[in-house]
């Protein structure tokens, strides 16, 4: 009777071990490919947006261009407006996507960003001359109307790379998004 329970405490224990050895290669494996798929993960390089939808109103950027340094003025009573680095003009169009018409100012055009987080605020007042007139941003926008222009320009570092504007719309409640600009 001693060697039937010595051989079934046998075979007990080589059957946990075999489920042991089992577990941690299918353990193993699952890591390995966990791995793997975040390795994946993380090499897909984001595609750049150039259109989003806030609340009711759809953003999409129009152009961005380097101006260089300088402004030119185009009329006798206008200066040239100077900088060290360069001029940023950027165009994006907002239309209403919802039911009712917006308040005015119930969107906006914000501050750009660049990859390391510098911020460059619009420079609106003293490039005044050189924006469209009449000035559309925040304008209201009526239900599914042609989108409608904001223009405006930034002061921005030449170091500056992977620019992004900041678009945000107050209807129905305060959210902002990031676009990003089509420059060399």
């Amino acid at each position: 009777m001693s060697k039937i329970i010595l051989i079934l405490a046998g075979a007990i224990f080589l059957l946990v071990v075999i489920i042991f050895i089992a577990v941690s290669i299918v353990g193993s494996r699952s890591q390995e490919e966990d791995k793997t798929g975040e390795n994946q993960e993380e090499t897909e390089i984001p595609q750049p947006v150039y259109e989003t939808t806030i609340g009711d109103i759809r953003f999409v950027l129009q152009s961005s261009v380097d101006v260089g340094n300088t402004l030119k003025a185009t009329t006798a009573y206008q200066q040239n407006l100077t900088t060290t680095d360069r001029f940023v003009r950027v165009t994006v169009s907002a239309q209403n996507k919802g039911k009712n018409e917006t308040a005015s100012f119930s969107w906006e055009l914000g501050s750009i960003v660049d990859s390391e987080g510098r911020v460059f605020i619009p420079i609106t007042n003293r490039a005044y001359y050189f924006l469209p007139q009449p000035d559309l941003c925040g304008a209201i926008l009526k239900p599914e109307f042609t989108p409608i222009p904001c223009v405006r320009i930034y002061e921005v570092s030449k170091a500056s790379k992977d620019l992004k504007v900041i678009v945000t719309s107050k209807v129905p409640k305060v959210s902002s998004a990031y676009l990003d600009l089509k420059l060399p």
